[in-house]
């Protein structure tokens, strides 16, 4: 990886306020701001830094802290997320191209996703964990039907509606008194007992933005019953106000409905995967029929930052009790909840971390991988790079600003 070269402190604060300003296609000659600049990659600098430390030419993502040097569905899906924001069409196809070789056996029809790829224990490269996961598995969807439609090509869209319609029948699943839920995985998450039945779930599995979208694209799919038992999770499992990592929904042999109780392996820990569900959250568009629930059930994060100038790193979500103090990727990923639920003080305090550590971080102080990520998604929301409609559809800055490349208006 070539090292990161950080502009002058002037430059680096006339671009600051350039952007706070929204002055960037202003500042460049007509013809330059609707053509070079909008069919090329809009200016990223964390994009272009991700992809310096994370991204191989190829398309391949790395997590270098991992002793696989792995890659996951997950971080595929997300950087196809991150390219289309950046207008970086390259980038996207490299990223998909790998992604279908490599996790999906080359036949996107054939197979979901592998979730896991990386050095296996006999030292040889390959798939090392099969089971498609099914956060990745949306994302990648949503990824290739928002690039449909904003670069116009049917191929994406065709391909986001065969993903969508495999997670359906694989990852989706009735469950007794619950309803159509989307279960983490195609295998390994429903458990038998001679006394119960249980399913582990992940709450931050399923942004709503991309459940509305889902909800429009496959009208005929399970995605508005799927909504319907997310938000009977979220009730059943916040009683302090704080999302859970995993959570167990537990059915009696014999009965008709069942009822959330702790994971069988987690516990009741809020944490690494817990911060997206705050994340999402505030993303998503305050005229959702769930954005009030989503704020009456997460609002214990928000009551920490008013005891304490960071995010935990844990949380015990059935007593409260906090623990440890989280790294800046979920102050990042804090930052579009704050600025919903207008807690201003503590979303100042984020901001400044975010800043310091993340966005200009100092000498030998370069953020890890799932850091970074959350800041693209958390900086990029507050800076106005991309918004989430109440439809699901992606509003693009880049977009905005080239209307006439623009494949819609509509919402």
């Amino acid at each position: 990886m070539s090292p990161i070269t950080r502009a002058p402190d002037t430059a680096r604060a006339a671009r600051r306020a350039l952007h706070a300003l929204g002055l960037w296609c202003a500042l460049l000659p007509a013809a330059m701001a609707q053509g070079a600049s909008c069919s090329a990659a809009a200016s990223w600098p964390l994009w272009e830094q991700f992809v310096q430390r994370f991204m191989q030419a190829d398309g391949r993502v790395i997590d270098h802290s991992t002793a696989q040097l792995h890659s996951t569905s997950e971080g595929q899906s997300y950087a196809m997320f991150f390219a289309l924001v950046a207008n970086d069409r390259t980038r996207f196809d490299k990223l998909w191209n790998w992604s279908i070789a490599n996790l999906a056996g080359g036949d996107i029809g054939a197979r979901l996703p592998a979730w896991q790829w990386g050095r296996k224990a006999d030292a040889s490269w390959g798939v090392v964990d099969a089971n498609p996961a099914s956060d990745a598995n949306l994302w990648f969807a949503y990824a290739l039907a928002e690039a449909g439609r904003a670069w116009r090509e049917p191929r994406y869209t065709a391909q986001a509606q065969t993903l969508l319609a495999q997670v359906a029948i694989e990852e989706v699943a009735d469950l007794p008194g619950l309803g159509p839920t989307l279960l983490p995985a195609a295998s390994g998450f429903a458990l038998r007992s001679p006394e119960r039945r249980t399913w582990r779930l992940n709450p931050s599995y399923l942004p709503v933005p991309l459940l509305r979208a889902f909800e429009r694209i496959d009208g005929q799919g399970p995605w508005k019953a799927v909504g319907i038992s997310f938000r009977r999770m979220l009730e059943g499992t916040t009683p302090k106000g704080f999302a859970a990592d995993w959570v167990a929904y537990e059915v009696p042999e014999g009965a008709l409905r069942g009822t959330f109780a702790r994971d069988p392996e987690k516990g009741d820990t809020g944490s690494y995967d817990a911060i997206r569900t705050y994340l999402w959250a505030g993303m998503t568009p305050t005229g959702d029929a769930l954005a009030p629930v989503l704020r009456r059930r997460l609002g214990g994060m928000a009551e920490a930052l008013r005891a304490a100038p960071m995010p935990p790193e844990k949380v015990q979500t059935t007593t409260g009790q906090r623990e440890g103090q989280g790294p800046v990727g979920f102050s990042a990923a804090l930052l579009p909840y704050l600025r919903t639920l207008g807690a201003t003080a503590a979303l100042k305090a984020q901001q400044e971390r975010v800043r310091t550590q993340l966005l200009e971080p100092p000498p030998g102080g370069q953020p890890l991988y799932y850091d970074q990520v959350l800041g693209l998604f958390g900086t990029g929301w507050m800076d106005q790079r991309y918004q989430f409609l109440p439809s699901g559809r992606l509003q693009l800055r880049w977009e905005k600003a080239c209307p006439q490349r623009s494949a819609t208006t509509a919402p």
